[in-house]
């Protein structure tokens, strides 16, 4: 397939361009700064291009089967966090006028973040308010999903706490939710690995339960 990668600098993003290369697929990672992707292949193609903006995405989007975010924006405590809408309102025109109806974009856990009040004491208590405006601003990305792109086939992956750390062979576990239960209702883990999470977006091209919806992942 051919597949365009944003965030391909970014921790996860890397982890999704190495594996998506290794199974053979045509990658072109749009980036800010190409020369952060030290990344060489002869199915890669590193473009540079403003997230922000439809027409600059456009041209890059022409002929991709599937577009892959695994964009991410700094915390910020003090402030609203705008860039996953912002950046998702450009995205969507782009693929429209692009005539491209896939994309698979990342998330976390607690987008809603009362849905956190089974998780330990740490999550509740320190990271959920440490990046609370980045979840809401996830959630309204995500909102604008579900409410505006009924014409696009989107999945929303949500992943715990990310570990810099390359893919297992761990079972997946998935569920239609914010984050994975356990029998007792208590979400069943803290993080994953990154190449975990990319390893579960890249085994929705073959086979996607979760077209138009949202789905929170993690590994056994």
């Amino acid at each position: 397939m051919k597949l365009l990668v944003l965030g391909a600098t970014g921790q996860t993003g890397q982890f999704l361009v190495r594996q998506a290369l290794e199974q053979g697929h045509v990658v072109t990672a749009v980036v800010r700064t190409p020369s952060k992707l030290t990344i060489q292949h002869e199915n890669l193609t590193v473009v540079k291009a403003n997230i922000f903006s439809a027409d600059s995405l456009v041209e890059h989007f022409n002929e991709q089967d599937v577009i892959m975010s695994c964009l991410g924006f700094p915390i910020s405590i003090f402030s609203e966090v705008t860039g996953y809408t912002e950046s998702i309102k450009a995205i969507i025109p782009a693929m429209r006028e692009a005539k491209v109806t896939r994309i698979i974009a990342m998330a976390s856990w607690y987008t809603k973040s009362e849905t956190s009040h089974q998780a330990s004491r740490t999550v509740r208590w320190f990271l959920i308010p440490l990046i609370r405006n980045i979840l809401i601003n996830m959630q309204e990305m995500e909102n604008y999903l579900n409410n505006e792109c009924q014409d696009l086939n989107w999945t929303v992956v949500r992943p715990p706490g990310l570990q810099n750390a390359p893919k297992t062979d761990k079972e997946l576990l998935t569920h239609e939710g914010y984050f994975v239960p356990d029998p007792d209702g208590i979400p069943i883990a803290n993080s994953v690995a990154r190449g975990d999470v990319a390893r579960f977006m890249l085994s929705l091209l073959k086979d996607d339960p979760w077209i138009k919806k949202a789905v929170a992942m993690t590994t056994k």
